[in-house]
């Protein structure tokens, strides 16, 4: 706890019968597994909150006879921050793609695996109508749980990770290229849970299969694609009536904004309406834009892990596509009022510094082939009177191997149409007389 923080009570919260009935069973449950125990007082007090179960695989609508778990809500304020870091979901879903064969196993009541020092069990203190009681587990709502939980599964597993297998909180997911290999693997972490008294959850246990679902995607050794169940929810939205429901659907697709191309420009009129002291008006643009969103979500593609063996290509709005082109992911960003009075050859060098600072994990000490719009970019890196802001952004280039490749205007298929047509010229006579001053 951090120093000289006093004690915190929070009042009791009400409950209407069904919810009351649900923590009843919970409470029993909890106390039958020796979870929690019936404690006299104490100066921490948290009130219950019951959230909805994820199910296997899905998400069900709790009904009356069905158990959720209850979480304690305890000040954040007054705890010593735990700033262990969890793994990085696009790091996490590129490692696993491409694999032949996975198994998926999941933690049972991750948290609770864990013992609480009976020094502080008191702290986890929640009223409820039947009693007051304490935790002897970890549970759900504590400050630093997650990351206290990442960390044992950390140290449980690390000699496993980055060679068989991805630990994400109670999410342990088993790869390999071959069946052998997976089952092999799969062998030494069940092992290693018998070793260490970590309890699966046989129900949402996948084992020997070829694709799944991790981190809200699905991997497979055709690559990284978008979870359809989650996709069939956004695309059956009905139009929003509210800033907020507009906020909520731009969060919803905002998750998957690494399989839409241009995802910034698309989201545009809807993305206005979350602006201040702007009224709401669902117009036809933003029907539009609401509508190409779900429509992209749905033929979204699929992505490649990508392969450092291999050079980068950075490509820019509308520079044509190499032969040999595999999507790692996209990118898009919307450019402020300052911005957007740049010139044409300015915004097309800050697409290239928002794309090499987006992707500087990938880049640094990895080969670039970059394809620019505009050939006088080639020759504005090389400006020797270059303002501050430039000379800024080419020292961000100069860290990095990059090779330049300028596009030919006949290879530039999707340029402006208009500019390239031909027109008739109409040729003046040249005057010689002029009048006198």
């Amino acid at each position: 706890m951090e120093e000289e923080i006093k004690p915190i009570r929070q009042q009791q919260r009400r409950l209407n019968p069904t919810i009351l009935d649900v923590v009843k069973k919970e409470v029993t449950k909890l106390l039958t597994a020796r979870n929690i125990y019936p404690i006299s007082d104490s100066q921490w007090v948290s009130p219950v909150q019951v959230v909805a179960k994820k199910s296997k695989m899905t998400v069900t609508k709790n009904q009356q006879d069905e158990l959720v778990p209850i979480r304690i809500q305890n000040s954040w304020r007054a705890t010593c921050k735990d700033h262990f870091p969890l793994p990085f979901v696009d790091q996490v879903l590129e490692k696993l793609s491409g694999k032949s064969h996975y198994c998926f196993l999941d933690g049972f009541l991750g948290y609770m695996q864990i013992h609480i020092a009976p020094e502080d069990q008191h702290k986890t203190m929640f009223t409820c109508p039947f009693d007051k009681f304490a935790y002897s587990r970890m549970p759900f709502g504590l400050c630093n749980a997650l990351s206290t939980f990442q960390r044992c599964m950390i140290s449980i597993f690390s000699d496993l990770l980055q060679d068989c297998m991805e630990v994400f909180m109670d999410d342990f997911t088993i790869y390999a290229n071959s069946f052998d290999a997976c089952l092999e693997s799969l062998s030494k972490v069940l092992r290693r849970c018998i070793d260490t008294n970590l309890v699966l959850n046989f129900e949402k246990c996948h084992f020997m299969v070829t694709e799944g679902i991790v981190l809200g995607h699905l991997v497979s050794n055709r690559g990284i694609e978008v979870d359809k169940s989650k996709i069939d929810i956004i695309t059956s939205l009905p139009n929003p009536t509210s800033v907020r429901e507009v906020r909520s659907f731009l969060g919803h697709a905002g998750f998957y904004r690494r399989f839409i191309k241009n995802f910034s420009k698309l989201a545009l009129p809807l993305s206005r309406l979350l602006q201040k002291d702007v009224d709401f008006n669902f117009d036809q643009p933003c029907i539009e834009a609401f509508q190409d969103l779900k429509n992209r979500l749905t033929s979204a593609p699929i992505l490649q892990a990508p392969n450092y063996d291999q050079p980068f290509e950075l490509i820019t709005r509308s520079c044509p596509r190499p032969k040999s082109y595999s999507r790692p992911t996209y990118a898009s960003c919307t450019m402020d009022p300052a911005q957007q009075n740049y010139t044409t050859i300015k915004k097309e060098l800050l697409a290239i510094v928002f794309a090499l600072d987006k992707f500087r994990s990938y880049l640094l000490g990895s080969r670039i082939v970059m394809f620019f719009d505009h050939t006088a970019l080639r020759y504005l890196l090389k400006k020797l009177d270059a303002k501050p802001r430039l000379i800024r952004w080419m020292l961000l280039l100069q860290e990095l191997n990059i090779k330049i490749k300028d596009n030919k205007g006949v290879e530039n298929s999707v340029a402006d149409h208009l500019s390239r047509i031909e027109r008739e010229e109409y040729l003046m006579p040249i005057r010689d007389q002029f009048l006198d001053e």
